[in-house]
């Protein structure tokens, strides 16, 4: 009996260092205050990279649907098929049967229209009155780290916030960094990487708050994890070590 209450003196202090306590994780928003009267939303207007798929519709005045059949790529896309769309390659360019080739990288949907229009009207009038439509095809971004289903997300607009995204990803985990959200982007060939804290009332206002096709969402794990994990280790050694005492004295009173 002496032993086991001498090895209950020099366990228990192991507990209780190992049930401290921890440091609390911030929530979403948790910052922020009523801000009804700010001002209006602003969307930044996504540019295109090279792999963007773009939808590129063309419609005119003319009366004759056989004409504008001939430049319309609703139906027929350079990727073959009926539901494909155009493809900007290495070089950030793409090939559109008729016109040739636009270098289209950084360009914003209305400027390719404008070129697109142009080509349609200039030095040649090919179509009258020429309208120009295009969407992207292949807007996605990837989540990774501390949320509940780590991944690619395909987004079916044209725009996702970073609280969507986090949304669509099974949200951060218990032990993710709300406060420091990593965001990994390219723009124009280099790599940016920019943090956001999405407990924060300033979070609005941050350039990686409105997503970017390609973009890539990095969650952090906490400290606190890293602390339990030390802690289950401790727990596991000291009922394992528990569990051989309890052994050996069991054993030593049945023979003793």
């Amino acid at each position: 009996m002496n032993l086991i209450r001498t090895v209950f003196v020099l366990v228990l202090p192991l507990y209780l260092i190992s049930c401290g306590t921890q440091q609390k994780l911030p929530n979403y928003l948790e910052k922020m205050t009523d801000s009804t009267a700010n001002g209006e939303v602003v969307v930044p207007e996504l540019r295109i990279q090279k792999n963007d798929l773009l939808s590129i519709q063309v419609y005119s005045a003319s009366t004759k649907p056989e004409i504008d059949a001939l430049y319309n790529m609703t139906t027929v896309s350079a990727t073959g098929g009926p539901s494909g769309g155009f493809l900007v390659d290495a070089k950030g360019n793409i090939e559109y049967p008729r016109l040739g080739t636009f270098h289209v990288d950084g360009l914003t949907k209305d400027e390719l229209a404008a070129q697109i229009r142009k080509r349609l009207t200039e030095p040649v009038e090919l179509l009258s009155n020429p309208t120009v439509i295009i969407r992207f095809q292949n807007l996605k971004v990837t989540v990774m780290g501390e949320v509940g289903s780590q991944g690619v997300l395909n987004i079916p607009g044209e725009r996702v916030t970073i609280l969507e995204a986090v949304g669509l990803a099974g949200g951060v985990t218990e032990y993710g960094m709300k406060d420091e959200v990593k965001i990994i982007r390219e723009i124009d060939g280099k790599r940016q990487i920019g943090t956001i804290d999405l407990s924060s009332d300033k979070m609005f206002e941050s350039p990686y708050y409105n997503l970017m096709q390609n973009d890539v969402v990095l969650v952090s794990t906490s400290k606190k994890k890293a602390k339990k994990a030390e802690q289950d280790v401790v727990m596991q050694r000291v009922s394992f070590g528990l569990s051989l005492i309890t052994a050996i004295a069991l054993i030593y009173n049945i023979f003793r």
